[in-house]
Parts: structure tokens; sequence; C-alpha cells
């Protein structure tokens, strides 16, 4: 493979979200690229599969898209999962259409890649020769996740530039709703309730993480969504380990005396 198909020409020097990646892609490995958020499969230096817990699985897209019972699925696990060939199968028995599954595994790919490549001080690491179970469905040049991950930050911050958005708790404001919500934010914005993160809605609606952040992003936009921020340390959270113990404050003479009056009273 040529240096050409692993970089992008107009990708500024040192903006590649994964040197490493690209490396790995110039000396066409085989292997998973293990970051902090998810991994990245590789097969000859392409990208065949990705996967983050930030973001559902392809199993969760074919299932709760409709294209795939979920019995079908552990079916395709158990028949074709130990020679990580369970893409084929799915197609082969006629359970899922080529088609569909290519879009699914895209999808999946290109959301999970994006919180995989989410800036991280952890090293990376690489294991060479390890292969995903699904098995070879659609491979994708590495220059192409790359720069899909890039478009998908900058779309993020034009929308709007709070990241703590994408991984706090949510809550809903009393912010008043000024225009029509479409309906695929409402559905999002039902969601929210000062509990779930970004990844728990997805994972809820069975939909792409990145468009639910998407999604929550434009909600912040318009004041119906605030990310809980981390409580700050301050003179109301002081530990009780930390608490000074002040000197008992000396009664009023006033109120002293009266008590004096009443103790005598209650002695007659």
């Amino acid at each position: 493979m040529s240096p050409t198909a692993t970089t992008r020409p107009d990708l500024p020097e040192g903006a590649a979200p994964s040197p490493m990646l690209q490396r790995l892609a110039a000396e066409r490995a085989t292997g998973a690229l293990m970051r902090d958020r998810g991994t990245l499969y590789l097969a000859d230096g392409q990208v065949v599969h990705a996967e983050s817990p930030a973001t559902p699985g392809i199993d969760v897209l074919l299932t709760t898209g409709g294209a795939l019972r979920s019995e079908g699925w552990w079916d395709a696990v158990a028949q074709a999962g130990a020679g990580q060939r369970v893409g084929r199968y799915l197609v082969d028995s006629g359970r899922v259409p080529g088609g569909a599954l290519e879009l699914c595994h895209l999808g999946a790919l290109y959301d999970a890649a994006f919180f995989a490549l989410a800036p991280t001080h952890t090293p990376a690491r690489f294991r060479y020769g390890v292969s995903h179970w699904i098995g070879p469905v659609r491979p994708v040049p590495v220059h192409a996740v790359q720069r899909e991950t890039l478009r998908r930050r900058e779309l993020l911050n034009r929308i709007w530039p709070d990241a703590l958005t994408d991984s706090a708790p949510l809550s809903p404001t009393s912010h008043p709703v000024d225009a029509p919500v479409p309906p695929r934010q409402r559905r999002v914005l039902t969601l929210v309730n000062g509990e779930r993160t970004a990844t728990d809605i997805a994972q809820e609606l069975g939909r792409s993480a990145f468009h639910i952040l998407v999604d929550l992003r434009r909600l912040a936009a318009a004041g119906l969504v605030e990310a809980a921020r981390p409580a700050t340390a301050g003179p109301a959270s002081v530990s009780a380990h930390s608490r000074v113990t002040l000197p008992e404050v000396t009664a009023d003479p006033d109120v002293a005396l009266l008590r004096r009056l009443r103790d005598a009273l209650e002695a007659l």
C-alpha cells in the first residue's frame, strides 16, 4: 500500500487522531489497537471492526432497528463465532441482507472509532494477529476513519463547544421551548432525567452514540438540557474530619435571666 493511501494529504501535521494507527496502516498490520475508550481491529492495515463501551455494538443496532431478531443474533454467534465468520453467517443464512449488514457494520465501526480515538494520555497497545469474531464485512481505510473522526469532532464543537455534555449526567432545564423540538430530539429529551448520560440514552434507544451526542448538543445549545458539573470543594462541603469545633457561644444575659426565673417558678 502506498503512503498516500494511508494518510490524508490535506491533514495538518500532528492532527491525526492516532499517529500509531497511521504507522500500523503503513506496515499493513493485522491485530487489535487497544485504547482507553475502545478497540480498533485491523487486517492488512485496514480497519475491519471497532468496539467501544460508549456506544451500542452492531448487535444492538441490528436487533433494535428491526433488521434481526435477538435470537437470530445469538444463533449466529453460537454457530459461527468460533470461526470468526458471524457476519458471513448472517448473510448466508438469509437472516440479514448483505446491504443491511454493511450499513449497520459501518455505522458501528465509525461510531466506536470516534470514541476509541478520543484524546488520551494513556499509551495505546497493539496486539498483533488478533481478529474479531464478527469476521470480514467491509474494510475501511485508516485515512477514512481518521478523517471522519476529525469531521465529527468539528461538527460537535460547532453545535455546542462544551464537551461535558458528552459524558456527564444530563438534566432538563426550566428554559421555555421557543421552537418545536424535532421528533428525534424529543425522544432523546424524554430520557434526560438527571442521571442518564449520552451513552445510557444511546443504549436505551439502540441508536448511534454519536448521533445522540449531536442531538444532546443541539438541545444544550437551545437551553433545554444541561450537564451536571463536578462538585467543587467549598465552605459548605467541608468534611466531618476537617470541621473546626468552635467554643460555645455565651447565652445572652437577658435570656439567661429568664431561664433562671423559669427554673425558680417550676421549683415552687
